[in-house]
C-alpha cells in the first residue's frame, strides 16, 4: 500500500469576545418605565445586516440598524446617564462585522442574549460561513448553535453547513464556542481527501486536534449508505497531518467482516507526491512456486521527477526488478523511463526440464516542448531488450505485445541554423529488432545535413518563373553507422567490429516550369559522392575451396551522376445525370504523368575475380558491394515511367431537406496504375516492361469502413520452371496480363459514442511496444496497474445511470478486420492468406461490461487469438475477469478491489501463469 496523506485544509478561527453596553440600556429602561413595563425586541425578517444596539432616548424598545456595522463602534455612543456611570464598559463582543439573513424571521432576544434565525438561515463572520435551518447565537456565552428543521412533510431538511476557510462540515447539528474555539458536532459528514467521514459525535478540542466517536471511513460516494466502510469507535484527527484510530473493523454491505486492525494510522497531507511502501500481491505458479509480485517503494523525489521500484520473488529462486520513473518540467520537456529485468528459473535443479535465463526490457519516452527552443528539437522513443521478454515475462500479461514481432526505437535531435541560406541538421539513432529471428539492426548514429535551396538566377524582385529562373541547387549529406547483430552479440565487441560506416553527398540541380500551359514539367541532374571506411577484396580461397571476401579497412569513394525528367497534367471530367436525380453527377479526376530517368554505367569501379580453382572462370564485382549506400551500377539505366492516379467523387441529394446544396461523397479515394519501360532492352531476350502495379482505396459507410486493394499484373509469360520469358502472355495463349499477386483488406469500426470519443486510443502500452491501437489482439492487462478499467470510462459512470431501464441505450463499440491475399507467381492460383478478426465491447447492463476479441483463419482452418473480458462496476469497488481459453497464450485472470488510490492495495488478484513462459 502506498502511504498517502489525504489532503485537508483547516484554518484557525480567531474570534474575540464581544459584549453589548447592556448596563446602560437596562438602567435607562428602568427609569423610563418605572419598573412596570416589559422589554421586547423587534422581529425583522430577511435582514443581511450587522448586529447593532443603539440607544434611543425617545423609545423603550431597541431597533436593528439596516447597515452592517461593528458593535464595537457603539462605545462612542453614550448618554447623560452613562457619563455619570463609574462602571467601565466591557470589551465589545465581536471585532468584525456579522452578516445574517433568514427566510422566515430573525429575532433578537436581549433578555436572554439570543439571536434566532429560522428557515434558510445564514450567518457570516470573518472566514466562517454557517448555513442551516435554524441558527441560535448566544452572545453572552459566546456560542452559536445550528440545526436542521422539518419541512411540510415532516422530514428533516436544511442540514447545517459549516465552512471555515477550506474546511466544510455537514452535520445534523453543531455547537461552537467562539472564545474557546471548541465545538461539538453531531452526525458530522466531511471529506478528507478521497475519504468520506461520518461520525456520531465530533469534538473539536482546539485548532489542531479533533476527537471522533463512532466514526466510519469510506471512499463511497454515499456516506450515509455506503457499500462498504471502516468502523471505529475512537479517532484522533490532526488536520493536515494524521489520523489515528482505535480498533478498526471493515464492514461490507452493513455486515462486519473478520478484517480488523487493533489500531490504524493514516498520514494526511495536501501534497500529491508522497513516498510510501507498495504492498505486493500474492500468486502461485506450477513451475516456479509461490510468489509475491509488484511489491516495492515509491519515491516522491521532487515536483519534477519520481521513482518507483518494484520487485517479484518466487520460491524456486526466480525474481524480477522494475524501475519506473517519470519526469517533467513545464514548457521544457517531459518523459518516462522503464527498466525491467527478470531472472527466470523453471522447475528445480537436477530435473530434465530445468532452465535458467535472464531477460530484460528498456523503454524510454521523451519529448521537448516547442516553446523551449523553436529552432531545435529532441525526442526519444526507445523499446529494446531481450527478444523473448514479452513472451516469457512472469509479470506482464500484455497480449498486444506478446503477438507483436518487432521492437523499434528512435532517438533524434534536430537544429535549424538561421543563416543565409538556411542550414538544417539532424542527428538520430534507430533500432529495429525482430523477436522471432532475434536479429537486430541499428544505426548509431545517422547524421543528416541539408542546405536550403539556392536560386542563383533569380533577380532582385524574387520572382521564380520560367525554366531559367527556377533553376535551383541543394546540398545534402547523409552519414550512417549501421550495425547488424543478434541478441547473443548485443553490445559485445564483435557487434562494433561488424559496423559499417558510410557518408553520402548529393547535389541536385533542378528546375520546373509550365509546358504548353496545361502541363507541369520538371527536370533534374543529380551528382552523388559516397565515402566508405571499409571495402571488400574478393578472391577464390583454395584452402576453403570457396570464394571469400576480405575486409579492407581504409577510406575509399565512388562518384555517380544521373538525369531525370517528368511531365504531367490534371484532367477533370464530370458526368451529369440531372438535378432531379438522386445521383446528380460524378466527377473523375485523372493525373497522368510520364517520367524519364537515365543513369550511365560505372564499370570503372568493377574488378574481376576467379570463381573456381582453375581460374578460368572469372566474374565481375565491385569493391563497394555490401556498403550502406550500395555500389554503382554496372549497366545503363534508361527507363520511361508511366503513372496514372484517379479519384472519383459524386454529388448526391442530401437527406436533410433543409439543405440546398448537394452533398459530396468520395467514391474512390485513389486508383493508381504504374509501370516502366527499359529503353535499352533489345526486345528479344530482355524483358522491357515491368509488371503493372494497381492499388486503390476508399471509405464506405460514412467513412467507418476503410477498403484497400492492390494487384500486380505481369505482361510476360513464364516457362515450366516458373521463370519469366521474353514472350507476352497473350502470345502464349493467355490473357493480356497475368495476375501474379493480389490483396484486399477491410477495416470497419462502429461505436455508439461520438466520433471524437471513438477515436480515443486504446492499448497505449501495446502501441508503445509495437502493437495495435485497437483491441483486435486483446486488451492489455498490466499487473502493476490493476485499478485501471479495461473499458473507457468504466470508473466514471454516474450513479444516475443505474436507474435507467435495461432497454435504454447502452454504449458499445465493434472493430472488424478482414484480409485476403492471392498468389499466382508460378500458376499456383492459391489463396495465401484469408482471415477475419473481430473485437466487440458492450454494456450488458448499466453495471456489467463485456468484451471479446477473436478471429478465424480460413487457410489454416483454425480460430485465431481469442480473449473474453467481463467487468462489474461495484460503485466503490471494481471486479473484472479476462480469459484466453486456448492457444500458446492461454491464461485467465480475476481481480476485485477498491477503485480509490488510497486503498488500492485492498484487493484480491488471482491470475494463471502460462507454462510456456
Amino acid at each position: 500500500m502506498t502511504l498517502q496523506k489525504t489532503s485537508h485544509n483547516f484554518t484557525k478561527i480567531a474570534f474575540k469576545p464581544l459584549q453589548t453596553n447592556l448596563f446602560n440600556i437596562v438602567l435607562i429602561s428602568f427609569f423610563l418605565t418605572m419598573g412596570g413595563a416589559n422589554l421586547y425586541s423587534q422581529d425583522i425578517s430577511k435582514k443581511t445586516t450587522a448586529i447593532t444596539v443603539k440607544k434611543q432616548a425617545e423609545k423603550s424598545s431597541s431597533v436593528i440598524d439596516k447597515k452592517s456595522t461593528s458593535i464595537s463602534d457603539l462605545k462612542k455612543e453614550t448618554d447623560t446617564i452613562t457619563k455619570k456611570d463609574t462602571i467601565k464598559p466591557k470589551k465589545a463582543f465581536l471585532d468584525g462585522k456579522v452578516r445574517y439573513k433568514a427566510a422566515q424571521y430573525a429575532k433578537i432576544d436581549q433578555k436572554k442574549k439570543l439571536i434566532t434565525l429560522y428557515d434558510q438561515a445564514e450567518l457570516y463572520y470573518q472566514d466562517v460561513e454557517l448555513k442551516a435551518g435554524i441558527i441560535v447565537l448566544d452572545y453572552e456565552k459566546n456560542e452559536v448553535y445550528a440545526g436542521r428543521i422539518k419541512d411540510s412533510t415532516g422530514k428533516y431538511a436544511q442540514y447545517p453547513n459549516f465552512k471555515q476557510a477550506g474546511n466544510v462540515v455537514e452535520p445534523d447539528s453543531i455547537r461552537f464556542n467562539f472564545k474557546t474555539q471548541k465545538a461539538l458536532i453531531w452526525n458530522s459528514r466531511t471529506e478528507q481527501g478521497e475519504f468520506k467521514v461520518k461520525a456520531q459525535i465530533t469534538k473539536k478540542e482546539n485548532d489542531s486536534v479533533y476527537f471522533l466517536k463512532g466514526a466510519r471511513f469510506t471512499t463511497s460516494k454515499n456516506v450515509d449508505n455506503p457499500e462498504y466502510y471502516f468502523q471505529t469507535s475512537k479517532v484522533k484527527f490532526i488536520p493536515g497531518k494524521k489520523v489515528i484510530t482505535g480498533l478498526t473493523n471493515m464492514v461490507i454491505a452493513d455486515v462486519p467482516t473478520p478484517i480488523a486492525l487493533p489500531f490504524a494510522y493514516f498520514p494526511m497531507t495536501k501534497e500529491t507526491n508522497i513516498s510510501g511502501i507498495i504492498l505486493p500481491s500474492y500468486n502461485d505458479s506450477n513451475t516456479r512456486g509461490f510468489s509475491l509480485q509488484n511489491g516495492g517503494y515509491y519515491f516522491a523525489l521532487n515536483d519534477h521527477y519520481d521513482l518507483t521500484v518494484l520487485g517479484d520473488y518466487y520460491t524456486n529462486g526466480s525474481y524480477g526488478m522494475r524501475f519506473e520513473s517519470s519526469y517533467a518540467q513545464r514548457y521544457k520537456f517531459r518523459g518516462n523511463i522503464n527498466v525491467r529485468f527478470e531472472n527466470l528459473i523453471s522447475s528445480e535443479r537436477g530435473y530434465p526440464d530445468y532452465s535458467k535465463q535472464k531477460i530484460y526490457n528498456i523503454q524510454w519516452s521523451h519529448s521537448r516542448d516547442t516553446k523551449a527552443n523553436p529552432n531545435s528539437s529532441f525526442s526519444a522513443s526507445v523499446n529494446l531488450g531481450s527478444s523473448k521478454y514479452f513472451k516469457q515475462s512472469i509479470n506482464l500479461a500484455n497480449i498486444g505485445s506478446n503477438l507483436n514481432n518487432t521492437l523499434s526505437s528512435s532517438i533524434s535531435y534536430s537544429k535549424t541554423f538561421q543563416s543565409v541560406p538556411q542550414v538544417r541538421m539532424s542527428l538520430s539513432a534507430t533500432h529495429s529488432q525482430n523477436t522471432q529471428t532475434e536479429s537486430i539492426n541499428m544505426t548509431l548514429p545517422t547524421l543528416q545535413l541539408s542546405v536550403d535551396r539556392i536560386y542563383p538566377f533569380v533577380g532582385k524582385d524574387g520572382i521564380k518563373k520560367g525554366f531559367f529562373k527556377n533553376i535551383n541547387l541543394q546540398y545534402n549529406l547523409n552519414g550512417r553507422n549501421t550495425i547488424t547483430t543478434t541478441d547473443s552479440l548485443f553490445f559485445k565487441p564483435q557487434m562494433f567490429r561488424d559496423a559499417k560506416l558510410g557518408v553520402q553527398h548529393s547535389i541536385p540541380l533542378s528546375t520546373n516550369f509550365k509546358l504548353f500551359k496545361y502541363f507541369s514539367a520538371s527536370t533534374s541532374l543529380n551528382y552523388e559522392e559516397v565515402w566508405y571506411a571499409k571495402t571488400i577484396e574478393r578472391s577464390y580461397n583454395t584452402e576453403q575451396s570457396a570464394v571469400v571476401d576480405k575486409i579492407v579497412s581504409g577510406f575509399d569513394a565512388f562518384r555517380t551522376y544521373s538525369f531525370s525528367s517528368s511531365v504531367g497534367t490534371t484532367i477533370y471530367g464530370t458526368f451529369n445525370f440531372g438535378e432531379d436525380k438522386k445521383i446528380k453527377s460524378i466527377r473523375h479526376v485523372m493525373r497522368p504523368s510520364v517520367s524519364y530517368g537515365y543513369t550511365p554505367s560505372f564499370e570503372k569501379y568493377y574488378d574481376t575475380y576467379a570463381s573456381d580453382a582453375s581460374g578460368t572462370i572469372t566474374k565481375q564485382y565491385s569493391r563497394f558491394e555490401g556498403g550502406i549506400f550500395g555500389a554503382p551500377g554496372i549497366s545503363n539505366s534508361n527507363t520511361l515511367g508511366f503513372d496514372l492516379s484517379n479519384t472519383f467523387e459524386a454529388k448526391v441529394t442530401d437527406k436533410d431537406s433543409t439543405k440546398v446544396e448537394a452533398k459530396k461523397i468520395m467514391l474512390l479515394n485513389n486508383l493508381n496504375l504504374s509501370t516502366s519501360y527499359n529503353l535499352d532492352a533489345d526486345g528479344v531476350t530482355a524483358l522491357a516492361w515491368s509488371p503493372v502495379r494497381v492499388s486503390g482505396g476508399t471509405q464506405l459507410f460514412r467513412d467507418k469502413m476503410n477498403v484497400n486493394f492492390g494487384a500486380t499484373l505481369d505482361p510476360y509469360a513464364i516457362d515450366n520452371s516458373g521463370n519469366r520469358i521474353s514472350m507476352y502472355n497473350i502470345n502464349n495463349g493467355g490473357s493480356l496480363f497475368r495476375m501474379t499477386s493480389a490483396n484486399m483488406t477491410f477495416n470497419y469500426s462502429l461505436s455508439s459514442k461520438d466520433k471524437d470519443e471513438a477515436k480515443k486510443d486504446k492499448n497505449e502500452q501495446s502501441q508503445r511496444n509495437g502493437g495495435r491501437e485497437d483491441d483486435l489482439f486483446g486488451a492489455n492487462t498490466v499487473l502493476n496497474d490493476t485499478r485501471k478499467s479495461q473499458f473507457d470510462g468504466a470508473e466514471e459512470e454516474g450513479d444516475d445511470k443505474i436507474s435507467e431501464f435495461f432497454s435504454s441505450k447502452l454504449p458499445w463499440d465493434m472493430t472488424f478486420a478482414y484480409s485476403l491475399t492471392y498468389g499466382n507467381n508460378n500458376r499456383e492460383k492459391k489463396i495465401i492468406g484469408n482471415s477475419i478478426m473481430i473485437s466487440a465491447n458492450t454494456d450488458l447492463t448499466p453495471k456489467w461490461k463485456a468484451g471479446i476479441s477473436t478471429g478465424y483463419d480460413f487457410v489454416q482452418n483454425g480460430v485465431t487469438f481469442t480473449q473474453l473480458r467481463f467487468e462489474r462496476d461495484l460503485l466503490s469497488w471494481r471486479m473484472d475477469f479476462n480469459w484466453t481459453p486456448f492457444g500458446t497464450n492461454a491464461n485467465w485472470g480475476f481481480f476485485i478491489g477498491i477503485k480509490s488510490g488510497v486503498l488500492s492495495d485492498i484487493k484480491w488478484d488471482k491470475r494463471s501463469t502460462n507454462t510456456l513462459r
